[in-house]
């Protein structure tokens, strides 16, 4: 059976489409990101707009209003944390050269009888940094320095205008183009291909949707748990923590360590940062036996290995938005794996059905 696969031109031939496919991917992925953000967008935001689309209601006039309430969505949401941040920042830049200083008079003698280091840090040149930045000093130097980095603003402002441009038309067209697909599938792999297509549907539309979920029950947990521990930076630290939490181990890392260096700072006692830890442990718990289970599941069954290498893989390849889109494409690509492994396991190849 695997002789005469491999002696069948249709193979060859598409085996042919999938390499120049996946060379034309690598080839144009600078650009790609835009449309595959945009792609990301619309698979989440279709069943919004199909479910305000009615007979009063054309679909182009309700993508129309999804846009418009995501766009006032996340302007609000910038409106109320911008300035946040602006003041956390501020108050970062008054801490940390007092922080430095304990660093050096502190840890520093410590670090060097126990292990031999030589640590110092340079406290003025932290602070007038710090300083820079609150004054936007540093801004305007970024922007004075555009005959360097011109070019990458540009494509970066095109590419961020660009994706509700595209986010429009695939809303808009999002039947159309499934329709158009599913004829380009051929007759004698349909049914198994449409079958495969409603597995990985239903594993992006429980990942996609729950972990989105996820990250918006977490962040508010980290930011209130962090704020009742009476830690001044519990809403830059509980965000970070709370959007990272998609990738295994590294958000509760990242803010452990923020929120154990922010304490230090505030606190500057063990007690102080003990309570930081408590609610990250609590964080940890209720994300781990509750939430994610409840919202997510274990049906998508991605290793945490896999996730990192996704993530790594997918951002050298997509930049930014290759990480958003890492894990929905291998989740898809665990759907087809475990048809190839059935396939392989029922087949002379294995050794016969299983």
């Amino acid at each position: 059976m695997a002789a005469s696969l491999f002696a069948d031109p249709r193979f060859w031939a598409w085996a042919a489409i999938a390499l120049a496919a996946l060379a034309l991917v690598y080839a144009l992925s600078p650009i790609l990101a835009p449309f595959l953000f945009a792609a990301i967008l619309a698979y989440i935001l279709d069943p919004v707009v199909e479910r305000i689309t009615g007979r009063y209601l054309r679909r182009t006039f309700a993508v129309i209003l999804v846009l418009l309430a995501v766009i006032a969505l996340l302007g609000a949401l910038a409106l109320v944390v911008g300035p946040l941040f602006y003041k956390e920042l501020r108050m970062l830049a008054d801490r940390l050269p007092a922080f430095l200083s304990w660093m050096n008079e502190q840890f520093a003698p410590w670090l060097k009888e126990s292990l031999g280091v030589d640590f110092r840090l340079d406290v003025e040149t932290v602070r007038q940094f710090m300083g820079e930045i609150v004054q936007g000093d540093v801004a305007a130097q970024l922007l004075a320095s555009l005959k360097v980095g011109g070019l990458a603003l540009v494509a970066f402002l095109v590419n961020l205008l660009l994706v509700p441009v595209v986010l429009f038309y695939l809303l808009r067209d999002w039947h159309a183009l499934i329709g158009r697909a599913e004829r380009l599938i051929p007759r004698p792999t349909h049914a198994k291909a449409l079958q495969i297509v409603r597995e990985v549907d239903a594993v992006l539309a429980e990942f996609l949707r729950g972990q989105v979920t996820v990250i918006v029950v977490m962040t508010v947990f980290y930011v209130v748990a962090l704020w009742v521990a009476r830690l001044e930076f519990a809403l830059p630290i509980g965000i970070i923590t709370g959007v990272l939490v998609f990738i295994p181990y590294v958000g509760a890392i990242t803010g452990i360590v923020l929120g154990t260096i922010a304490a230090l700072m505030q606190f500057g006692t063990l007690a102080g940062v003990a309570w930081v830890w408590l609610a990250f442990a609590l964080g940890q718990a209720l994300e781990g036996m509750l939430v994610t289970p409840l919202l997510v599941g274990e049906r998508i069954g991605l290793h945490p290995v896999a996730v990192i290498f996704a993530l790594l893989a997918f951002g050298q390849l997509f930049g930014f938005f290759g990480v958003l889109l890492a894990l929905p494409a291998s989740a898809a690509l665990l759907v087809a794996l475990r048809h190839v492994r059935a396939a392989y396991l029922a087949g002379p190849l294995y050794g016969g059905s299983r």
